[in-house]
This record gives structure tokens, sequence and C-alpha cells, in this order.
């Protein structure tokens, strides 16, 4: 049981720093509601699976190689400067009580899961927190416990995912428009300076000596 709580807690540490994915869930919460918000954090949850899968069999280290790394710095940063500048210009459209959003909900879930795999840092995040659990648990248990575990550790994750995307539709139902439009600039202009990160990053590999 101790192990068990143990892993649902790192699920939730891991998901709960404040990066592009909680920041694009709290713009979508607020602009379009509660499911909006919760179909990014299921994209990004995909693109978690997928860092899993790989670090378990051992493939993710082709995603460290400097040429994927430098790929992925200018993916990222396109992907969340798009985002973000989109996201401060719907802004404005708050402001108005009409304001309806025809974005569909694969288009979030889309958003949610490019964020997520286009991040060298999520990778060498995954690498270095999960790898490590993963080789230490290994030696301590049998596969289907570490399969056990790495799912009660999604479990963790998935709440985090469904305390954001609740927050973001309380935000939505309570606040004046005003209020709302403020709060969807500033996550906008935080994807935008995660996108700037990103992209220094990438100048650095490609130019730096």
């Amino acid at each position: 049981m101790y192990v068990m709580l143990s892993f649902l807690l790192l699920g939730l540490s891991l998901s709960a720093p404040i990066g592009p994915i909680n920041a694009a869930m709290l713009d979508k919460g607020i602009k379009r509601g509660f499911v909006h918000a919760w179909m990014i954090g299921v994209g990004g949850m995909l693109a978690d699976v997928i860092m899993i899968v790989l670090i378990y069999f051992g493939l993710v280290h082709f995603l460290t190689t400097p040429f994927m790394k430098t790929f992925l710095w200018i993916f990222g940063c396109f992907v969340l400067l798009y985002t973000g500048i989109e996201s401060v210009i719907g802004a404005g459209k708050l402001k108005t009580e009409g304001y309806k959003s025809e974005e569909t909900l694969s288009k979030s879930l889309f958003t949610g899961f490019l964020m997520a795999i286009s991040s060298p840092l999520s990778i060498l995040f995954w690498l270095g927190i999960y790898g490590s659990v993963l080789a230490e648990t290994i030696a301590k248990y049998d596969r289907n416990h570490v399969l056990l575990y790495t799912g009660i550790m999604f479990v963790g994750i998935i709440l985090w995912d469904l305390i954001m995307a609740s927050l973001a539709s309380v935000f939505r139902k309570f606040l004046s428009p005003r209020g709302l439009s403020v709060i969807s600039v500033v996550s906008g202009l935080s994807l935008i300076g995660f996108g700037v990160h990103f992209g220094l990053k990438a100048f650095h590999a490609l130019f730096a000596s």
C-alpha cells in the first residue's frame, strides 16, 4: 500500500509544476470549458504513455541525440509560440458575452499531444525521473508489479489534470469577462515564454561553438 501511495503521489508531483500543459489547460478551460481543458491533458498523457513505452524498451536514447533534441527544440518553439499568440489574441474575444469557439475537441487533444511530445525537457524529465524509478522498481519487483505501479502513477497524473480542468471551469463560471481575459493573456504569455526558451535552446544548439 505504501508503494502504491508513493507512485500516486509521484504522478501528482510530475504533473503539478507549472509548465506549457498546465498553462494551456487553464487557457482552454477558461475559453471553452472543462472538456476542452481535459482534452489538452489527455493529449499530454498520450505523449507521456509513448515516452514511458520508449523508456521501458530502452528506445528513448534516440530522442536524446543532438540532432533530435535540436529538431524538437525548434518544433516545440513553433507549437508554443503559435498557441501562446493565439491565446493572447483570443483573450480579447472573451470580453464579448456571445463569444463562442468553433474549436473541436480533437484539436485541443492534438495541441496537448504536440506540446508534450515535442518538448526535450519533457523527454529528459521522464528519462531522469521515471527511468530511475523504473530501474529501482524492476530490481525489486516483477513485471506485473511494475505495470501496476506505472498505472497508479498515471492515476495521479489524471487526478491532477482533472483538478486543473475543474479549476479552469470554475474560473469560467464565476469570474467576470475582464478577469477571464487577464488570466487568458497571462496563460498565453506563459506559453510564449516557454516557446522563446525553446527557441533559444535551439539557437544555442545550432550555432554555439
